[in-house]
């Protein structure tokens, strides 16, 4: 293949779609925060939105990378970064545009290869597509509120544990983090709830195909920690952790 990055500013034509599935488990498109981006990525930041394809097929995508930048007064480098994760940077991203502030931080949304393009390191390749335009944009930091990818396996153990999880190389255990770490990333803290996704247990059972008839702890495929189901009060809770990721590019 012959891999060509875009952003939306550079083509607006290219669409974000894959013509396959979305890697993605159903319920994470249920969290309400993420509509105050995705509603409307490519007229707020269309240069901050990058879209991989072939260029033997250039009308179709094979992987998509978001960035949103926002006001930040901590040092990143230290760890100091919004305690409320991905969900925390899509609000803030969402007032400066309403109060006119001046962002001086960016930070990674996702970055996600079609089902069918996978092990092929596209995502290596749109991250380091992200770093340098963040870089030419302006920003000396990139961050990322990481959702680790084989964190799923390992619902039960606590989002600081496995954060801390390295291999006998000395680089992360978890491939996603390990990507990052790679590529000159920084593990610098952790986020308990960085995502809610909440519904009755109607919805929850929609989502996932679950029973979801007992209150208590309920192990979800691709969840990164349990589900809280409450039978008696008809709702469930998901609060996922992310692993924030510090990027100097400057």
């Amino acid at each position: 293949m012959d891999i060509r990055v875009a952003s939306v500013a550079e083509r607006p034509d290219l669409r974000a779609g894959f013509p396959d599935t979305d890697p993605w488990p159903a319920f994470m498109d249920e969290d309400e925060t993420g509509m105050l981006y995705y509603s409307d990525p490519r007229t707020v930041h269309p240069q901050f939105c990058l879209i991989a394809y072939d260029a033997a097929e250039p009308d179709r995508a094979v992987a998509r990378a978001y960035c949103v930048p926002f006001s930040w007064e901590g040092d990143p480098s230290r760890g100091e970064l919004p305690g409320d994760g991905w969900d925390g940077v899509i609000r803030r991203a969402a007032i400066d545009r309403q109060l006119g502030r001046e962002p001086n931080l960016v930070s990674a949304l996702e970055i996600t290869v079609s089902t069918t393009h996978q092990r092929a390191g596209l995502s290596a390749l749109m991250l380091d597509e992200m770093r340098r335009r963040t870089a030419e944009a302006g920003f000396a930091d990139l961050v990322a509120p990481v959702r680790p990818s084989a964190k799923h396996l390992a619902p039960d153990e606590s989002i600081h544990d496995y954060a801390r999880r390295v291999r006998a190389d000395g680089l992360p255990e978890d491939p996603w983090l390990r990507v990052h770490a790679r590529a000159g990333g920084r593990i610098v803290g952790v986020s308990t709830h960085a995502m809610a996704i909440t519904g009755t247990l109607a919805q929850w059972r929609g989502w996932t195909g679950l029973p979801f008839d007992a209150s208590g702890p309920v192990l979800v495929p691709g969840a990164l920690v349990p589900v809280h189901c409450s039978v008696e009060h008809d709702y469930a809770v998901y609060i996922e952790p992310n692993v924030w990721v510090h990027h100097r590019l400057a």
